[in-house]
């Protein structure tokens, strides 16, 4: 939790002890239904929940934003975010229905007002978002493939331009070149995480932003 309060010191009382609460929630619903690898759990609030809030150290969301999170696994970056962001909505997504009962079950039990989950997969919804957030689901071409009639094009009044912010490793090259491939006028910007965090595992850590 230390972690956390060290990038982000102006939390509130609410917001730090719901970011409190993950750690045994996490560690009790991983007991029942393995959504983080056992050697993660330890470093839950590093690997998981600080890697989330990279998102939060690149925009601050603003009040009635709707962020749409797929492949959510067991909510990250949705829980996370939805901690931090408490008068924007997150909707998280995954086609398997066990990971997304652990998500709503975290966020039942911290008492988020401002999640929304659904089981199966992104083609079959109906709603527009501001953003749409992955964190390593698939390759960038796809993710885009999947979603792009979701971004909303009419309403904007983020710091961003609506688009999308995914969480990512490695060499992202290829992905980029067949995202060009599919449109040609999308933007991508990529920042590496260590300009925000120190530790040793996000050096290899990227954010990577399209519209």
């Amino acid at each position: 939790m230390e972690i956390i309060k060290k990038y982000f010191p102006n939390l509130l009382p609410q917001q730090i002890e719901q970011f409190a609460a993950l750690q045994e929630l996490y560690a009790d619903w991983n007991s029942k239904i393995n959504v983080i690898s056992r050697k993660d759990i330890e470093s839950l609030y590093e690997k998981h929940v600080l890697h989330s809030l990279a998102i939060a150290k690149f925009i601050q969301f603003k009040k009635g934003s709707r962020v749409l999170d797929i492949g959510t696994g067991g909510g990250f970056p949705g829980v996370p975010l939805a901690i931090m962001f408490p008068e924007s909505t997150f909707t998280m997504v995954d086609s398997i229905a066990k990971k997304i009962k652990v998500a709503e079950g975290v966020s039942e039990a911290i008492q988020l007002q401002n999640t929304d989950f659904a089981i199966g997969r992104v083609e079959q919804l109906k709603e527009s978002f501001h953003f749409i957030t992955a964190r390593a689901v698939a390759p960038t071409d796809q993710l885009y493939r999947w979603t792009q009639h979701y971004v909303d094009s009419k309403e904007e009044f983020n710091s961003k331009i609506n688009g999308y912010i995914f969480l990512k490793g490695g060499d992202l090259k290829e992905e980029y070149k067949a995202l060009k491939q599919i449109n040609k006028k999308l933007v991508v910007e990529e920042i590496e995480l260590s300009t925000w965090f120190d530790e040793p595992f996000f050096e290899n850590k990227k954010l990577v932003y399209i519209f």
